[in-house]
């Protein structure tokens, strides 16, 4: 199911550009735009989706600490009725939605998916996972989709992350992405964020699955039980809440459509904390013990390298909603393994597009070390040279994301003079950043 050759060409094809859309109003200019003879050379400075939100910019007092810092990430062009949705499930998310809708479609999917095979067994519903967002009658929620399996039909499920049509490895063959940036006050400016949808919905798998079971047969198990190993603590506890918040509405929505199996799904709560700590592995443990069919995470990909075997091999479904490494299109995971992210290869284009669109002719990546970092920092090297930036004008810096300073890398970047610098990484970005804003290569002017 999950073979490099055609999962690469799949990931590779589907990174063209379909369609740009944008929200208010337009480039600003970026984070650095060279002022003639006004002083130094002024570098543009991006992120990605492990730092570009309004957390990052709680680290920061200064005003106009981050203003013109844009970044990408894998987001949706949400609607207002569904943040709404998400606000009353948890009123402190802020403008901080990252994820959550990929987390929504997650539940959703799986759910689906249990409802195709009668069964609440990982290893017999996985096999319709794939099916469930291509081919078949359109469907845009859970109650719509399963009346449609109810009357003998397959569901084609658009999300509200939207199409996701799944290639073979089990990840979208189209995503959408936002290019957002930061304004005076250190949050996003959502009126500069813009929106770009990648990938084709060609590049889906052709394999549907295998044919429904008759509805109602049910193997007589029980309802589904879906496990959390989302980021409560640790570098990335800032994704947490709007992923948590996706999975408990996309519950509370499937629950009040009835359930699934002629049960109410249950969701038994934990947190992945970060690869600092052993928090993933014991939370896998108790939930395999509590029996759970599925777990909702991780949202590090390196959080996921930690445990996917642990959580596969015991039949269990694994659902990621924000892991964006490579490494899993072709991961052996006894076809249990699922995301509703899509992989770095998109994300690095979209991340090159931008920085190569904005006129810089040299640029310093600053990544952790890590299978996060190290990865996307690779993908966006050879995005931009592919756009004609060779290796003599991108390098690449890696640091320990556990360093009590991170000076010495910044110095690096200082002594690069790139046009601009790409910052991968998570919650420590904030002290790298303030160290480039002191050494006057940060956004801060």
């Amino acid at each position: 199911m999950r073979t490099g050759t055609t999962a690469r060409s799949i990931a590779v094809t589907g990174a063209a550009l379909l369609a740009v859309t944008a929200c208010g109003g337009g480039d600003s200019g970026g984070s650095g735009d060279t002022k003639a003879d006004s002083g130094p050379k002024e570098i543009k400075v991006y992120g990605t989706d492990g730092n570009v939100g309004d957390p990052l910019g709680e680290q920061f007092q200064e005003k106009g600490a981050l203003a013109g810092m844009k970044g990408t990430t894998p987001l949706t062009d949400l609607s207002k009725e569904f943040k709404d949705r998400l606000l009353k499930v948890n009123p402190k998310l802020g403008n901080t939605f990252n994820y959550a809708g990929e987390s929504y479609d997650a539940v959703v999917i799986t759910t689906l998916a249990s409802a195709m095979a009668q069964s609440n067994d990982a290893k017999v519903f996985a096999p319709y996972v794939n099916g469930i967002t291509f081919g078949g009658d359109k469907c845009t929620d859970f109650a719509a989709c399963l009346a449609i399996i109810k009357g003998g039909g397959n569901p084609d499920y658009d999300g509200v992350t939207g199409p996701l049509a799944f290639a073979d490895p089990g990840e979208p063959a189209v995503a959408s992405f936002g290019t957002l940036q930061f304004g005076p006050d250190n949050k996003i400016d959502n009126s500069l964020t813009e929106f770009l949808v990648v990938g084709d919905e060609e590049n889906a798998a052709k394999d549907e699955g295998p044919a429904a079971a008759a509805f109602g047969s049910g193997d007589g198990k029980g309802a589904l039980k879906i496990g959390t190993l989302l980021p409560l603590t640790g570098s990335l506890a800032f994704l947490g809440p709007p992923e948590v918040a996706g999975v408990q509405l996309a519950v509370n929505d499937i629950n009040a459509a009835g359930g699934v199996l002629g049960g109410q799904v249950e969701i038994v709560p934990g947190d992945s904390g970060d690869t600092s700590t052993n928090i993933a592995t014991q939370t896998v443990a108790s939930e395999q013990q509590a029996g759970v069919n599925a777990i909702i995470g991780a949202a590090s990909s390196d959080v996921t390298k930690t445990v996917i075997d642990t959580v596969t091999q015991a039949g269990i479904l694994m659902f990621s909603p924000a892991n964006t490494s490579n490494d899993f299109t072709t991961y052996k995971d006894n076809g249990l393994y699922f995301r509703t992210a899509p992989p770095d290869l998109m994300q690095g284009q979209v991340l090159a597009d931008l920085i190569t669109k904005e006129g810089n002719q040299s640029v310093g990546i600053l990544a952790q070390n890590g299978e996060y970092g190290t990865g996307l920092a690779q993908v966006i090297a050879d995005n931009l040279d592919n756009a004609g930036l060779g290796k003599d004008v991108v390098d690449q810096e890696y640091y320990d994301p556990n360093a009590s300073d991170f000076s010495d890398v910044v110095q690096k970047m200082k002594d690069l003079n790139p046009d601009a610098i790409v910052v991968v990484g998570f919650d420590e970005s904030g002290r790298i950043i303030q160290a480039m804003n002191e050494q006057g290569i940060g956004p801060a002017r």
